[in-house]
């Protein structure tokens, strides 16, 4: 048959199929679908809360002609709004963190957004964090209004008025569970609320381990788009206004390593190339699915293609630096110094007494209650030697110093040896988290290398 026809890309948002998954659904009872948001004219599924919440802007006079369409996002929603913004003539400034995949940027850059980088991981008071970067930008520019995808209610009833009725149509009103991953909160609360009203609909939200929503500390995760982060130093850490906590009847959390193996998964054995946030969602879908019998069908939300994070989730080099890729001959073989985390409030006595016994440096974080540490949380390092002389009562993180080289639990022995340098020991990284400490001892040195190759 042949495909639609549109008079505009505006046109071309929506409507998008479900596919089954097959391979990796295998000893599963239910049906499970995935959601195909990539297939979006702006290739993911926040067009729809884009397109909704310029024409209600519009309709309310927020945003009138030359106006300038304002926001902060880690990508897609800027992507969508660019892209409705170039059509109906309204110029896009859009606020990023310096964390978002390089072909987000340049997506934004290619649709004739103009691009603000800033730094990702600052608290909420912080001038500089995305969305208070992006809220003065739009106070201050004539004509500006902020889209707010956090808080505008157009976002969720995109999803009422679109997504919902589609996926009701779509499985003949059998769907008995909706899973969708947990952003603004606007694609799971539209879309489960409005199914739940159709009939009775299990709604999962999946949700990053470490992020905040799932109960998670909020400390780092590596998935985009997903979750909430939450800096320790924030005082006041309001949740999105779009995420409605009453339609999730449960929330999956989801651990980084399982979403990259299953993005990796779908990839192979699905020929689905999908991003981190769909890839989370797939997972918690199937762990549901897992507990479901042959009469239900879910469907899952798979907001984004990976195309747009290929340089991350579906690049080997990537995760093995990070750990997540682990193979024979890899550092993650060796055996590892464990060494603790020292809080940034701890005191040097305190520090002290935790690095008894320990023979190199240990790093010095942000303060959580626990856990490993994230590289984008550690201040610096600290040794045993370090801390002789010094008042007990001192803060460690005073004293912090430059943080020794790290390597991925999934380089290879040469790479590793390369990134020590003259260091006599590096960190190990696996899962995105410090989770020992490597020695030059320990990696041999470059002659057994040689031999060993």
């Amino acid at each position: 048959m042949s495909g639609a026809v549109h008079e505009s890309v505006l046109d071309a948002i929506g409507a998008t199929p479900l596919i089954r998954l097959r391979r990796v659904t295998e000893g599963l009872a239910p049906r499970v679908y995935v959601k195909a948001e990539w297939q979006n004219a702006g290739g993911s599924v926040k067009d729809r809360a884009a397109l909704a919440m310029v024409r209600a802007a519009e309709r309310s006079g927020a945003l009138g002609p030359g106006g300038v369409i304002v926001e902060g996002t880690s990508g897609n929603t800027g992507i969508g709004l660019a892209l409705v913004g170039g059509v109906l003539g309204y110029r896009t400034v859009i606020v990023v963190p310096d964390t978002t995949a390089a072909e987000k940027v340049a997506a934004l850059r290619a649709y004739g957004a103009e691009v603000v980088l800033t730094p990702g991981g600052l608290t909420r008071e912080d001038p500089r964090h995305v969305n208070v970067l992006a809220a003065r930008i739009a106070e201050e520019t004539p004509g500006g209004w902020l889209a707010d995808q956090y808080g505008n209610p157009a976002n969720p009833q995109a999803h009422r008025d679109t997504t919902a009725p589609e996926i009701w149509e779509q499985t003949g009103g059998t769907v008995t569970c909706f899973v969708a991953g947990i952003g603004t909160g606007g694609t799971l609360s539209g879309t489960g609320a409005a199914l739940k009203e159709r009939g009775p609909v299990r709604v999962v939200g999946v949700d990053p381990m470490t992020s905040a929503y799932g109960g998670g500390d909020g400390s780092p995760y590596y998935v985009e788009a997903i979750g909430h982060y939450r800096h320790p130093d924030t005082v006041d850490d309001p949740w999105p206004a779009n995420w409605d906590r009453t339609v999730a009847d449960e929330v999956v959390r989801v651990d980084d390593r399982t979403t990259m193996a299953t993005a990796r998964r779908l990839a192979r054995e699905e020929g689905l190339l999908l991003g981190g946030s769909s890839a989370t969602a797939i997972a918690g879908a199937l762990r549901v699915a897992a507990d479901l019998g042959p009469d239900d069908v879910v469907v899952v939300v798979a907001p984004d293609s990976g195309r747009a994070c290929l340089t991350k989730y579906h690049d080997d080099g990537w995760l093995r630096r990070l750990g997540f890729l682990e193979e024979a001959g890899s550092v993650g073989e060796l055996d590892v110094v464990d060494v603790p985390v020292l809080r940034a409030s701890w005191t040097v006595a305190r520090a002290r007494a935790a690095l008894d016994g320990v023979p190199g440096p240990a790093p010095v974080a942000r303060d959580r209650e626990s856990g490993p540490a994230a590289p984008s949380e550690i201040l610096g390092a600290l040794s045993a030697d370090d801390l002789d002389g010094l008042p007990d009562d001192d803060l460690v993180v005073t004293h912090a110093r430059p943080v020794p080289p790290s390597v991925g639990a999934g380089e290879g022995l040469g790479d590793a040896r390369a990134a020590l340098g003259d260091a006599a020991a590096a960190w190990l990284v696996r899962d995105g988290r410090v989770a020992g400490l490597v020695t030059r001892a320990a990696l041999g040195s470059p002659e057994s290398l040689a031999s060993a190759d």
